[in-house]
């Protein structure tokens, strides 16, 4: 299989009349200056596609369920009490229809591959599913309908606080102690729907395990991606420090051996110190952009971070809008808010747009354990192709492609989508959209007359 663009970014270059050959869902060979041939899938930009490196699937079918004030001041907190309720009648049929739905969406956005931080693993109540892994399987089946590449991401969730209070409520169909949860990651490597798929582990966040869980876990999987949810809220922040001596992500940092495996999910109450501790561990941030100003959890240290090297990748987290270029957009425009500035991400000088999006590529499919990232010989041929035709983008110079979809572009400049080679979206619509949509609806339909 091959591709042809009339232009690409080829690393940091932009150049014409790129022909890229694939096998086995890898980057077989690169050529510049070429003309199509014939059987070429032929394209207008061609990028290397973003992997979302955070997501909780389940949450899309939320969206739009709870922006209602309630009494008293709207946080974080209140809506993770919605959510739980919300957990009380979700169904292993509900589980995957709405994950074939959300990761049609990721192509369609440009994602195409994502890393499931998926938590819900037993029945209402926490009593086990006579397998194991049957919700993580279904997320597999979900993967397998969509060809997307997955990272799948098993939760440690253990404790309903830093104080290691029981689990109440909906948290009891996250529970597991090291032990099960450690044959729970077993189960799910021995049945991952690709042969590009990964398996890691997410410890939930230092408020749902404890140091010596931790320490566990962590020697008992020596390789492949850590994933942990640190420093999202303020009173996070002050329950961690008053549990444990010190703020969630210095803790970390000391007492565990944090490198490029590692993906801190938000990390967005850092101090100057931690900010540049966290940069120089060569592990990722994971920002999740559009969720973090949906649940008002604050704005990530980004220059200070960028300044000092740090790597970083963008995810969609609650689903409640999957939208690449708003994530791109909402992350810069934080920043912007909040200094009274412009440009901020970019290191030095240069496009902003095209710094965001390259480094959210590499960022992305470090923490995703992908090879990919970058268009290269050797690299999976993880690749989104855009129209350049559009009205937002015809104007602009190769050099001004990524501002314009960064900051100008609508949703649905999306013409083709490779997932490790896997030919997913064409002509702007996912090969398989037809069977997805109408098999969530009748899921939302039976889950909402149950709710």
């Amino acid at each position: 299989m091959s591709i042809h663009a009339k232009t690409a970014l080829l690393g940091s270059d932009w150049v014409s009349n790129l022909r890229v050959e694939i096998e086995h869902g890898q980057i077989l060979n690169v050529q510049t200056g070429t003309s199509a041939l014939r059987g070429d899938t032929q394209v207008d930009v061609l990028l290397p596609a973003l992997g979302n490196l955070h997501s909780h699937a389940f949450q899309r079918a939320m969206a739009g369920m709870t922006e209602v004030r309630a009494a008293g001041r709207e946080s974080f907190w209140t809506w993770r009490t919605l959510m739980y309720r919300f957990l009380d009648k979700l169904t292993p049929d509900h589980v995957e229809a709405i994950a074939a739905l959300v990761f049609m969406e990721m192509q369609e956005a440009g994602y195409s591959s994502v890393g499931e931080f998926h938590y819900v693993h037993h029945e209402p109540g926490g009593t086990p599913y006579d397998r194991m892994s049957e919700l993580s399987q279904r997320v597999f089946s979900a993967a397998n309908q969509t060809g997307i590449g997955l990272t799948h991401l098993p939760v440690l969730y253990t404790y309903g606080g830093v104080e290691q209070q029981p689990l109440t409520g909906g948290q009891l169909r996250f529970g597991n102690a090291p032990d099960r949860f450690l044959h729970l990651v077993e189960e799910c490597r021995a049945a991952l729907p690709h042969t590009d798929s990964v398996i890691g582990i997410a410890p939930h966040s230092l408020r749902a395990t404890s140091p010596t869980d931790l320490q566990n876990v962590l020697h008992a999987t020596p390789n492949g991606p850590v994933h942990i949810h640190i420093a999202e809220q303020v009173k996070e922040v002050a329950d961690v420090e008053a549990a444990l001596g010190q703020r969630p992500v210095a803790w970390l940092l000391d007492n565990a051996e944090v490198d490029h495996r590692w993906c801190l999910i938000h990390a967005t109450h850092m101090t100057d110190e931690e900010t540049r501790a966290l940069a120089q561990s060569g592990a990722v941030a994971g920002l999740c952009p559009i969720t973090e100003a949906n649940l008002g959890d604050g704005i990530f240290n980004g220059a200070e971070y960028i300044n000092e090297g740090g790597r970083f990748g963008v995810g969609s987290d609650s689903n409640i809008r999957i939208s690449l270029p708003e994530e791109l957009r909402t992350l810069e425009y934080s920043q912007r808010l909040r200094d009274q500035s412009r440009t901020v991400l970019v290191k030095d000088e240069g496009s902003v747009g095209q710094a965001l999006y390259t480094a959210s590529a590499l960022g992305g499919a470090q923490a995703l354990g992908r090879n990919a990232g970058e268009i290269a010989v050797g690299k999976l041929a993880d690749l989104v192709a855009i129209d350049r035709t559009h009205p937002t983008l015809c104007a602009l110079t190769d050099e001004q492609l990524l501002d314009g979809l960064s900051f100008a572009a609508p949703d649905g400049l999306v013409t083709d989508l490779w997932s490790a080679g896997r030919h997913m979206v064409q002509q702007g619509r996912h090969v398989y959209r037809d069977r997805i949509i109408p098999a969530y609806r009748s899921a939302i339909a039976d889950l909402l007359a149950d709710v």
